[in-house]
């Protein structure tokens, strides 16, 4: 366990006690576990966690695999079932869309999925979101650039619009509005929140957002991606739990203030915070081990309120709920 400090908001000070789990594949005994999933970036330290804490009759039984690394992954045995190298999803909409091709072909290679956003589309087979833990989502930008440190939710809002008369850009909009790659979970929730629309992005309506560095995609929760003349939104989650790995992608990022509110550790008191999802079949809500670990208060993830604080999120007073489900 490592204890760090760090300025949340570039202002408060925060201490944590985090896991170091920066591993993209599960670690520890066994290699492959009853459950394995994909999905959002957000939650993978989180469920890197919980993978090392729940247990049933003492074995582990979580396989979570992060958004980024090794093209492929291999989640189940070869041994036993030589169909699960597969492509690694990378965000929540990758992640499902992973899931529902597993459950479609009968292959077993995925049981759950990690999602950042709610998604209720129709699924087939179903799909129920099971929240966990509650994120902020605030903005980052670095120490030294042009937009301050407190924001107001109309002013991120006039931002992501490319109004050019947002207060401090000056008659020429200058700044780029960036965007986590298509498909994040992060990306899908803050766009709600700045009221702009998937199709606005695709179609260039707003020409000062970007999700592209050059003609790479913007990996969510990475600051290395800021300069002074930008600002993309970020978990505090995230922030927090990179201080404590090895896989610290903030760069010089700093987290702002919105509508006169800190992002906190915990979360709560935060105006723009979200639930966050473990995605599985709504077939097996009442089947072990999905049951056992998933679903209802008194789930074993449930029971893990200190790891899900320890990684910077809040509990969940909704946790285990199975009423979220797909058509």
């Amino acid at each position: 366990m490592k204890k760090i400090a760090m300025a949340a908001t570039g202002a408060a000070l925060i201490a944590v006690t985090v896991g170091s789990t920066a591993n993209a594949e599960p670690t520890g005994t066994p290699t492959y576990r009853q459950l394995a999933g994909v999905g959002s970036d957000t939650t993978q330290d989180v469920m890197n966690g919980l993978s090392q804490t729940v247990t049933i009759n003492g074995t582990k039984v979580l396989g979570s695999y992060n958004a980024v690394g090794a093209p492929t992954i291999t989640t189940k045995d070869p041994a036993v079932n030589n169909k699960c190298a597969i492509t690694r999803p990378n965000g929540s909409g990758a992640g499902r869309t992973a899931l529902v091709n597993s459950l479609q072909a009968g292959d077993g290679c995925l049981d759950f999925a990690r999602s950042s956003s709610l998604n209720l589309a129709a699924a087939s087979p179903g799909l129920t979101y099971v929240p966990f833990a509650v994120d902020s989502v605030t903005y980052a930008i670095t120490p030294s650039s042009v937009l301050p440190r407190k924001l107001t939710l109309a002013d991120l809002k006039a931002i992501y619009h490319c109004d050019p008369n947002y207060v401090g850009t000056g008659p020429n909009f200058s700044v780029n509005a960036l965007l986590p790659q298509a498909g994040s979970g992060t990306r899908s929730y803050w766009i709600s929140q700045v009221g702009i629309t998937e199709a606005d992005v695709t179609a260039g309506v707003y020409p000062c957002i970007k999700d592209k560095k050059g003609t790479t995609p913007i990996q969510e929760h990475d600051g290395r991606v800021l300069d002074d003349k930008s600002i993309v939104p970020f978990s505090t989650a995230q922030y927090i739990a990179q201080g404590a790995t090895v896989a610290d992608v903030r760069g010089r990022a700093i987290l702002g203030t919105i509508d006169g509110k800190s992002a906190t550790v915990l979360n709560s008191d935060f105006g723009i915070k979200r639930e966050v999802y473990n995605v599985i079949p709504t077939s097996k809500i009442g089947t072990a081990p999905w049951s056992t670990v998933f679903t209802g208060s008194d789930s074993l993830i449930c029971k893990q309120g200190e790891v899900i604080n320890n990684y910077g999120f809040a509990t969940n007073p909704n946790c285990g709920d199975t009423s979220k489900q797909t058509p």
